[in-house]
């Protein structure tokens, strides 16, 4: 493989300790469970990555405005893997993938993590530090009683999913095995839901939909209000079947969430039984800061950013 899996440079996955547990970037190459699931579920053999890189860098080649690290086969690999290796459609990826930067300038611009420390020294946004048992990664956004529109603002949210899931885009197992996302409504009110617009909901549902190289493989609103449905309305008309099909209403219903997430993988206040210690944001901050030069580096890519 030509390239370095971080755009930046930096070879050894930034991590972070906490006690007994070490939290940190997940940078080795598929194991052989992985490598198996990838074949089966991607198309992934080494013969069709050799092929898949030399295509789509043709194609990319075509496209003269676009800077990116097209000798990086890791790069690369980002776009082939949720495509199926499909040099065509990891082409059309990519290309809406920095139109949508573009579209977005004003969040995108300079998003690091030095510079969006709010939102999670808020708290309301973590990723868990396991996999679930299908090897997703899991995110939660506490969106009800931790939420204060006052203090933190629906694009800082947004800016910190995006943060989180271009650090997963590095790592290959969650290439591979995609992420879930558990929404917590838990004491929602009209003055949070007042702040939900169908800008804002087109955008999250483009981005989803069509805009980033991760496989979200489930969403999952849990403890919701009467009052949610007034915000999933304005989601309803931007979505397609595929992605409303993994939106899966919970509730106050462990045991149907615990259908999809494996209770042993989440936490007690989900029903679950994992052992591993909760990470707050302020903690997930501490290892972001550590990646500044990287999302420097995928910062400096894009439509005409050689010009």
């Amino acid at each position: 493989m030509q390239g370095t899996k971080m755009l930046s440079g930096m070879t050894e996955p930034p991590s972070i300790t906490l006690g007994d547990f070490v939290l940190r970037f997940e940078l080795e190459d598929l194991d052989d469970v992985y490598a198996e699931r990838a074949r089966k579920e991607l198309r992934e053999t080494p013969d069709r990555v050799k092929e898949s890189l030399v295509e789509l860098r043709d194609l990319l080649k075509e496209e003269k405005d676009l800077y990116i690290p097209i000798e990086n086969d890791y790069f690369l690999i980002r776009f082939l893997r949720p495509c199926k290796f499909y040099p065509e459609s990891a082409c059309d990826l990519i290309k809406r993938y920095y139109a949508f930067k573009i579209k977005h300038e004003k969040i995108y611009k300079n998003l690091k993590p030095s510079t969006e420390k709010n939102i999670f020294e808020n708290n309301i946004l973590t990723v868990l530090p396991n996999r679930d048992q299908m090897g997703r990664r899991i995110l939660v956004l506490e969106l009800g009683k931790k939420w204060k529109p006052s203090k933190c603002t629906l694009d800082e949210v947004f800016k910190g999913c995006v943060l989180f899931l271009e650090a997963a885009m590095v790592e290959p197992k969650s290439q591979v095995g995609g992420c879930v996302v558990i929404f917590d409504m838990d004491s929602l009110s009209l003055q949070q839901v007042w702040q939900f617009t169908p800008p804002f909901a087109k955008r999250i549902v483009d981005w989803l939909q069509d805009s980033i190289p991760i496989r979200v493989k489930g969403i999952h609103i849990v403890n919701q209000p009467g009052i949610f449905n007034i915000v999933f309305q304005l989601f309803k008309p931007f979505l397609r079947e595929k992605l409303k099909n993994r939106i899966i209403f919970h509730g106050s219903d462990r045991d149907s969430l615990h259908q999809h997430i494996d209770p042993k993988y989440l936490l007690d206040c989900y029903g679950g039984t994992l052992e591993v210690p909760r990470i707050t944001g302020p903690e997930w901050l501490e290892l972001l800061l550590k990646c500044d030069k990287e999302y420097d580096a995928i910062n400096s890519y894009g439509y005409n950013k050689n010009k």
